[in-house]
C-alpha cells in the first residue's frame, strides 16, 4: 500500500511556504536540473532521472552539461535519485524528459509516455503533475492524461491534476535563466491553474503569465521556436542567394539593421533539441487536423539540408585546387548545436563532418566544450587545439567564446602555407583581415 501524502495545502497567500512540502522533478537534463535547483532553493526537492550515472554525477556535485555549477550543487539539498517510490513523497511532480524525433521526422513521445507511467505507479491521490516538455498541442491531455489514469488507477480532475509549463531554459545562457525568464502556465482548470501559477511565482523574479488552456500552452512553446526557425531559414536562403550574386549576405544584413524594426536574425546551423525539433510536432499535429503547413516545411526543408549546403561549398572549392582531394586535411571547429553549451543533439555541425568523412575526406574536429570520450564511437578524429595544423579547408561551425576571443593569426596559423579556404558559417571575420592565400567565405 502507498504511503498517507501529506496534505496538499490550500490556496492562500502563502500557499507555498512550507518546508514540509516536496516538490518532484522526472528528468534531470539541461531542463530538469536547472528547474530542480529553482524549486530547492525554497523547498524539499526530489530529482529522479533513470540514468543512474547522471544521478552518480549530480550526487558528486557534477553536471555534465555545464549549465550548473558544482558549487551550486553542494549547496542545494536536492535528493537524487533513480528509486522511482521516492516520487510518492511529492505534493508536485515536474516532467521535463526529452521529446525527440523519431526517423520519420514525426513526435516520438516514448520517453513522455515512459515517464507518465512511472509518475502514475508510484504518485499519491491529490499530486498535481505539470510538464514542461515540449509538446504539440492536445498532447498533454490526448497522450499524458490517460497514461497516468492507466498506470495509477486514479481519476483524472478527482484523484489527480495536471498542469503545464512550456520549458524555457536557454542552454548555454548564463542571464536568461530559469528564475528570471517569464514564464507561461496553465492547467485543467481555474483552482488548479491558482495553485500552479503560485508554485512558479514563488519562485521566479520574472511574471508568470496565465495561459487559457493547456493547449494554448503548448502552442505557444512550439510558436515560439517556429518563429525562430523560419526567420533562419529565411537568412540561409538569403545567404544561398547572395552568394550566387557574389555579394556579402552579411554586409547587407548590416546595412539593412539600421532600420529601426529590421529583425536581427542571421545565417546559421539551426540543430539542439528545440528549433530544429519543435516545427516538426507542429507540422505532424498540423496534418493530423487536415492542414499541410507549406510555409513552415518549407522552412525546415531549408534549414534542414544546410549541412549539405557547407559540404558541397567545401568540396567545390577542393575540387578547383586539386584533383586528388583525399590527400587534403579539412579542420573543422566546434561540434555542438550551439555556442558554449555541450550538448550535441541534432548538431548540424556533426552532420557536415560525416557528409565530409563519406566523401573520404581527412577531417579533424575540434570543440572546447565538449567530453572527447563522448566522441570515441563516431570515427571522427578528435584532437586538441595544437593537432590543427597545415589545414587547406577550416570550417568555423561553431561560435564558441574561445573562438570569438581569438585574433586573426590563431586562425592563419592553422593552414598549410597561409592558403587555403576559412568558411565562417557566422560571420566572424572578413576577407580583409586574411592574406591573399587565404579565402574567407561567409554564408
Amino acid at each position: 500500500m502507498k504511503p498517507k501524502l501529506a496534505k496538499m495545502p490550500g490556496v492562500t497567500n502563502n500557499l507555498f511556504n512550507e518546508r514540509s512540502f516536496v516538490i518532484g522533478v522526472v528528468g534531470l537534463g539541461y531542463v530538469g536540473l536547472p528547474v530542480a535547483l529553482g524549486f530547492s532553493k525554497k523547498y524539499q526537492v526530489i530529482g529522479f532521472d533513470i540514468n543512474a550515472n547522471r544521478i552518480q554525477s549530480l550526487q558528486q556535485y557534477v553536471d555534465e552539461t555545464k549549465e550548473v555549477t558544482s558549487q551550486s550543487l553542494a549547496n542545494s539539498s536536492i535528493e537524487f535519485t533513480t528509486e522511482e517510490q521516492r516520487l510518492n513523497a511529492c505534493h508536485i511532480i515536474i516532467v521535463t524528459v526529452p521529446t525527440p524525433l523519431n526517423s520519420l521526422k514525426e513526435p516520438d513521445l516514448s520517453f513522455l509516455t515512459s515517464a507518465s507511467t512511472i509518475i502514475g505507479k508510484n504518485m499519491q491521490k491529490g499530486t498535481i503533475i505539470i510538464y514542461e516538455s515540449t509538446v504539440y498541442p492536445g498532447a498533454t491531455e490526448e497522450v499524458c492524461i490517460p497514461v497516468l489514469e492507466e498506470s495509477s488507477g486514479f481519476l483524472n480532475g478527482k484523484e489527480f491534476f495536471v498542469g503545464y509549463s512550456p520549458e524555457r531554459i536557454n542552454p548555454g545562457d548564463k542571464t536568461n535563466t530559469f528564475t528570471s525568464i517569464e514564464k507561461i502556465v496553465a492547467a485543467q482548470d481555474e483552482a488548479i491553474l491558482e495553485k500552479v501559477h503560485q508554485l512558479y511565482q514563488s519562485v521566479i523574479d520574472a511574471n508568470v503569465y496565465k495561459a487559457t488552456s493547456i493547449k494554448v500552452a503548448e502552442a505557444a512553446k512550439i510558436v515560439e521556436n517556429t518563429q525562430r526557425d523560419i526567420n533562419i531559414a529565411y537568412m540561409n536562403e538569403l545567404a544561398l542567394i547572395f552568394q550566387q550574386m557574389g555579394i556579402s549576405t552579411y554586409e547587407v544584413l548590416d546595412a539593412a539593421r539600421t532600420k529601426w524594426n529590421f529583425l536581427p536574425f542571421s545565417p546559421g546551423l539551426v540543430g539542439g533539441h528545440c528549433i530544429g525539433v519543435d516545427p516538426y510536432y507542429f507540422i505532424y499535429k498540423s496534418k493530423e487536423e487536415g492542414y499541410v503547413p507549406e510555409f513552415i516545411s518549407a522552412a525546415r526543408n531549408i534549414n534542414d539540408r544546410m549541412p549539405t549546403v557547407i559540404s558541397d561549398i567545401v568540396l567545390d572549392y577542393l575540387h578547383k585546387q586539386n584533383d586528388n582531394i583525399d590527400q587534403m586535411k579539412i579542420g573543422i571547429l566546434g561540434l555542438t548545436f550551439k555556442e558554449n553549451v555541450a550538448d550535441v543533439r541534432n548538431s548540424k555541425a556533426i552532420e557536415i563532418v560525416q557528409n565530409l568523412v563519406d566523401y573520404g575526406l581527412d577531417v579533424y574536429c575540434y570543440d572546447p566544450c565538449i567530453n572527447q570520450k563522448d566522441f570515441a564511437d563516431y570515427g571522427f578524429n578528435i584532437v586538441n587545439w595544437e593537432q590543427l595544423s597545415e589545414l587547406d579547408v577550416v570550417i568555423l561551425a561553431v561560435s564558441h567564446q574561445e573562438f570569438r576571443e581569438m585574433k586573426e593569426e590563431d586562425f592563419i596559423k592553422l593552414f598549410r602555407k597561409n592558403t587555403g579556404m576559412l568558411l565562417d558559417i557566422k560571420g566572424l571575420f572578413w576577407q580583409h583581415q586574411f592574406p591573399n592565400g587565404i579565402d574567407v567565405i561567409n554564408l
